[in-house]
């Protein structure tokens, strides 16, 4: 019973395989006219066979005579949009030994060309339909299927046929030619090469030792090097007759329009499909099992040390146990609802053992079926100190605790009430729900063989079994939770000899006492109890905005608000607070605590209560309690819901009102930063993330990212040195917009951020304080990383500006990067094969006068920076000197154009653009050319923004190439390669 609102049952990160996104595509034809819906009727709902979970009346299922089925609805969310899949029961496990790599290169291929599309022909012909490449568009691979997702917008019936039709003949009929493999397999292999490094070893040796004896083990979806290379046209299209058949296949459509014409459509361009040759059955997958003569109360295994120097110290282990086909019925999901209240209790008690200064920085526990291959339970653990046997010991000593002895009453109630708003917030919310998570929602469904169910039979199926959650049955399930046919485990570690896989294998099997300190005491507490801010304060002034119909509320205290009661949102508001003057804020010598505050000033607590106090106080309530830092602007923000955005505001006042400071989430932030610092060498990628914004801001301190010297220099006393005037500084502006009771909203902003007292003036100064651009090179700067040696990365940056008079200007500047980055990805993905994904972005800061930048960023093999570079040049002159042609910027034009038009019917997008109006009018009148500026821009207007500021001076420029390696020369110019 799949459901966007059962909390998603996924693997810890250890083993989140990769799921290989690729190309996309389109057509050039003229779509045929839209049928009129046919008598087509669909047979009984397949999904749903053999279970008595009741249907989800809003799907409407069939199959067609040739074995395909499919699965479609109307869904108007967000308005105009339709999104298809198409999932092939064909993944890494179907392939043989030499057919690694086979299904994710036939996923790449199928974009490449096929009937209706030309080659490379993909990404210009969906974006000239709307499609935003990358996000509307794309593919996946995973171990048990290929997935194909469009979502159109804007999809009248001429552009929904069109869309049909091109992927059917992509589906049926790609050009599987040994040219087309010759060009794809570069690209590839620069795919995999680029997902190398630390984090992928350990991936692929967890998975390795995991599922020894099990396809699962040696069929990543990425292949290998020697199998992609020798793939021939007719090897691949062997595969792609075996596998690719109607039989195979699921079409699944959510969108706006009737159902029974996108069931047409299927009919028209699937329903005649066939394959020659027989039906293969799938793969036998393989179980997991235990050695030879292994204990059957505790079966461990296989255990593994790995070591990767740049990586924290991290201990996992699985307890597994074979997957069967199950009955998706109530009572097999009464039992998984068993199960997840087993696992919040144990993971509550773990997280109240981190946050107490524990020997591990944390811990958890999931449960996954992986990839049909597994039914497991799994455990991770990071442990604070190079004592890994000692955090092994406190979190088995929390297992062995919830092993021995039931959970109490209270515990158990708690998790309920957590479990229960949150189902009941998808039944409130499902008219909410976007199309495209429909979609994806009944692909997964399918791929894990269980059903979909709507929100309320979710709802209904738990609250009538609100009974037998028992002490003695949550026991039960945390029994079975922990008890498999083999358990193996692995341990990562900086360090060479400091462990063997004997020294592991004996830490899972020493004795433990049981620990039941963690257990949770009953205490609640309610915000009944909890102090008033101070004194309410009506506004003095109410007005309209002028934009929808949002009011501006003025408090005697300086605090300006926002309000916006809408209707198309049922059951969502969202709560913005924006206070004083972000990263301006922080003098150079207080750097370190700016990425510490980020972590731990929310979890720092209010007055008294501490970590633990917040989350009683959220039980049953839907509470978010985010914390942002902008270039001048701090950000407090929550997603909740009409029953509890009292709540909500009173927390985000009252963490500015009597702000606390608990030391324990400070430590454990300068644990995390520390434990993760080192990780960051480890590739190109990982040092751009540590020092790009440092090295693009003139190396400013603020941007830099803390050193472990820094931090260790760092203080619970000096963090609440720096925050604790910050909280008290400069204007707030607070905004709630959404399902609101408009005069009860009112009232509670009254009682809350109305009776703060007056804030404290931002410094001169530290307003003056903006973002400096690095100064002119004579030579790219160079950067090393630790990882592999085919492994660099390259940027080219130019700087541009910022604030809000320039807001118009900055919208086509990010047109002009989006242009930019279809130019290079032809470069350097489409003609070269160097690089993946490179990309090109505009930012500009709309709280400062400065700052705004276009980066253009890639990976690729240490040899093609120098083209990089060249390449960067040679479209930033010729932008600058002939501008864009009209069907390239229609190409970026059109899906800004309908991805503005679906946003606009959320009340977030209007909370990003409007944010700041109260004390600057003029966001407002940005916001009336919104449009205009985005869809109404011509060639030269790109012309010219390129001669302002891609001409204007060379691009700053930086590489990562490996230790130990020298940049290369600078590439030679085109004709001379050519001639070459």
């Amino acid at each position: 019973m799949n459901s966007t609102s059962r909390p998603a049952r996924i693997l810890a990160l250890f083993l989140s395989f990769l799921l290989l996104a690729g190309p996309a595509a389109q057509a050039q034809n003229a779509p045929l006219p839209l049928p009129a819906p046919t008598t087509l009727e669909p047979t009984d709902p397949w999904l749903y066979r053999g279970s008595d979970i009741p249907q989800d009346k809003e799907w409407l299922f069939g199959e067609l005579k040739n074995g395909l089925r499919y699965a479609v609805r109307r869904n108007g969310v967000p308005p105009g949009q339709v999104s298809i899949r198409i999932r092939v029961d064909v993944g890494s496990l179907y392939e043989k030994p030499q057919e690694a790599g086979y299904a994710h290169l036939i996923e790449h291929l199928t974009f490449r060309e096929s009937k209706y599309l030309k080659n490379a022909e993909a990404i210009p012909v969906w974006q000239r339909l709307g499609a935003t490449f990358g996000s509307d568009t794309n593919a996946q691979t995973t171990p048990t299927e290929t997935s194909f997702k469009i979502d159109l917008p804007d999809a009248d019936p001429a552009k929904l046929e069109e869309g049909i039709k091109l992927l059917s003949g992509m589906i049926r009929e790609p050009a599987l030619s040994d040219a087309n493999i010759a060009t794809e397999v570069p690209i590839v292999l620069a795919e995999g090469r680029e997902s190398e490094g630390p984090g992928r070893r350990v991936l692929d040796a967890t998975r390795e030792l995991y599922f020894k004896g099990q396809l699962i083990a040696e069929h990543p979806p990425i292949g290998t090097p020697e199998t992609l290379k020798a793939a021939t046209s007719a090897s691949i299209r062997a595969f792609h007759q075996r596998w690719y058949r109607p039989e195979n296949t699921l079409i699944v459509i959510a969108g706006d329009g009737p159902p029974e014409s996108f069931t047409s459509l299927i009919e028209r361009y699937f329903g005649d499909w066939q394959v020659p040759g027989p039906h293969t059955p799938q793969p036998d997958f393989g179980a997991p099992k235990a050695p030879a003569g292994a204990d059957p109360n505790h079966p461990v295994g296989e255990t593994q040390v790995l070591v990767e120097p740049d990586l924290p110290r991290a201990v996992t282990w699985a307890v597994l146990r074979p997957w069967h086909q199950v009955t998706d019925n109530i009572e097999y999901n009464r039992g998984l609802m068993l199960d997840q209240v087993a696992l919040a209790i144990i993971n509550r008690r773990l997280e109240s053992k981190a946050r107490a200064g524990g020997s591990f920085l944390a811990a958890g526990i999931d449960t996954d079926k992986v990839s049909r291959s597994a039914d497991g339970t799994f455990v991770t653990i990071t442990p604070l100190g190079a004592d890994w046997k000692k955090s092994v010991a406190d979190v088995r000593a929390v297992i062995a605790d919830a092993l021995a002895t039931p959970p109490s009453e209270a515990e158990i109630a708690r998790e309920l009430a957590e479990i229960d708003v949150a189902y009941a917030n998808q039944v409130e919310q499902q008219v909410n729900q976007a199309g495209s998570k429909l979609a994806d929602d009944m692909v997964q469904a399918v791929d894990i063989r269980e059903t979909v169910a709507s929100p309320e039979t979710v709802l209904a199926v738990f609250r009538g079994m609100r009974d037998r959650f028992t002490p003695d049955a949550v026991f039960a399930h945390t029994k079975s939770l922990f008890k498999g046919t083999v358990e193996r485990a692995m341990y990562v570690t900086p360090k060479a000899g400091e462990a063997s896989a004997a020294d592991l294998k004996q830490a899972l099997l020493a004795p433990v006492k049981p620990d039941g300190s963690a257990r949770l005491a009953a205490k609640s507490i309610d915000f009944a109890d909890l102090p008033a801010i101070g004194a309410p304060q009506q506004p003095v002034a109410s007005h309209p905005v002028g934009i929808r119909d949002i009011e501006q509320l003025d408090f005697p205290n300086g605090v300006k608000a926002m309000i916006w009661k809408t209707t198309f949102e049922p059951g969502r508001i969202t709560v913005r607070v924006r206070f004083g003057a972000g990263y301006r804020a922080f003098k150079p010598e207080d750097a370190p605590y700016i990425s510490l505050g980020q972590m731990a000033l929310l979890p720092s607590g209010i007055g008294q209560l501490g970590p633990d106090d917040l989350d009683r106080l959220a039980t049953g309530r839907k509470l978010g309690f985010d914390f942002g830092i902008e270039d001048g602007v701090f950000t407090m923000e929550g997603e909740t819901r009409p029953a509890d955005v009292d709540g909500q505001i009173y927390l985000f006042a009252a963490k500015l009102a009597n702000p606390g400071w608990d030391p324990n989430p400070v430590l454990r932030a300068k644990a995390a930063a520390q434990l993760g610092y080192e990780s960051l060498s480890a590739n190109p990628m990982g040092v751009l993330n540590r020092d790009l914004q440092w090295l693009l801001s003139n190396r400013d301190p603020r941007y830099a990212t803390p050193t472990p010297a820094q931090l260790d220099a760092a203080t619970p006393e000096g963090f609440r040195k720096v925050w604790e005037p910050l909280l008290k500084q400069g204007p707030i502006e607070v905004m709630v917009f959404g399902d609101i009771d408009e005069q009860g909203t009112i009232a509670t902003l009254s009682k809350t951020f109305g009776a703060l007292p007056a804030r404290t003036p931002i410094p001169p100064q530290v307003l003056a304080r903006g973002i400096a651009f690095p100064g002119p090179q004579d030579a790219p700067l160079v950067l090393h990383h630790r990882g592999d040696k085919d492994q660099a990365a390259a940027v080219v940056a130019w700087p541009t500006g910022g604030g809000v008079a320039g807001l118009p200007e900055s919208r086509r500047l990010e047109l002009l990067g989006q242009i930019f980055s279809n130019r290079l990805l032809d470069a350097m993905r489409e003609k070269a094969g160097a690089s993946y994904s490179p990309q090109v972005g505009s930012t500009w800061p709309e709280d400062l006068d400065s700052g705004g930048r276009i980066v253009a960023i890639a990976q690729m093999p240490p040899g093609e920076v120098p083209e990089f570079f060249a390449a960067a040049d040679r479209i930033a002159s010729d932008l600058a000197t002939k501008g864009p042609s009209a069907d390239e910027l229609n190409r970026v034009t059109e899906p800004m154009r309908n991805l503005i038009s679906r946003a606009l019917s959320g009340h977030r997008f209007w909370m990003s653009l409007l944010e700041g109006a109260t004390s600057d009018p003029r966001r407002i009148d940005a916001l009336r050319s919104l449009m205009t500026d985005y869809t109404a821009a011509t060639p030269e207007d790109i012309r010219r923004l390129a001669q302002t500021y891609l001409a204007s001076r060379k691009g700053w420029r930086a590489a990562v190439i490996p230790e130990g390696q020298q940049l290369a020369a600078a590439a030679p110019p085109a004709a001379a390669r050519a001639a070459q």
